[in-house]
């Protein structure tokens, strides 16, 4: 069960505790029996933790949600351990828990970042760039992105150090690289061979995604 389920978990039985109290209290009024401390206490931690795990929930199912980077395959745009804010209404609105689109908003374009659910691992979050949009065919070759035909534009840049625990240092090259009206930072290793691509038409509905 991931964070979301227990969040709402949370919220069912804070509000149902209010709910049962304000209903009992009509009944207890009349016959006037007493209520427990125990229960007296019950009652005030619900009404005091449920506004607030409701504005929690309405905001990570609505409107934003944080993640935490936990690889380095966007350096050098987002850093292993960076936590940041994702729109969860850019594309749509979805019910949560059940996360199906009841709303559609807008489509992902070229060099937008995403973060999705690993298709083969519904537990995992994945955050990559979208390459491909459907109908697009991709080819990867000599360490360059072309899209339709056309290569991606590469411009070079600085040259950094990149420590890899266990193994030596690896000096790579960051270029700046264009995806559609995107432009951000990509990082070549240029001491390793290319390891080129067969070519991928991108299927309707689906898109081609790379850190």
């Amino acid at each position: 069960m991931d964070f979301a389920f227990w969040l709402f978990a949370a919220l069912a039985i804070t509000g149902g505790i209010i709910l049962w109290e304000r209903l009992s209290h009509a009944r207890t009024s009349e016959t006037d029996h007493p209520v427990s401390r125990v229960v007296t206490t019950v009652v005030e931690y619900a009404r005091a933790f449920f506004p607030v795990i409701l504005v929690v929930f309405v905001l990570r199912s609505f409107i934003v949600e944080p993640f935490r980077i936990p690889s380095g395959s966007m350096l050098p745009s987002l850093y292993i351990g960076d936590f940041i804010l994702v729109s969860k209404f850019s594309y749509g609105i979805r019910l949560p828990l059940i996360n199906q689109k009841i709303i559609s908003i807008d489509v992902p374009k070229r060099g937008d970042v995403l973060v999705f659910r690993y298709p083969h691992d519904q537990k995992t979050n994945f955050i990559k760039r979208v390459v491909g949009i459907p109908g697009d065919v991709i080819d990867y070759r000599g360490k360059q992105i072309w899209i339709n035909g056309s290569a991606v534009p590469l411009e070079a840049g600085e040259r950094h150090v990149l420590n890899n625990s266990g193994s030596a240092d690896a000096s790579v090259v960051e270029y700046q690289e264009q995806l559609g009206e995107k432009i951000h930072g990509v990082l070549l290793d240029e001491s390793r061979r290319s390891r080129d691509m067969l070519r991928i038409t991108v299927p309707e509905g689906q898109y081609f995604v790379m850190g």
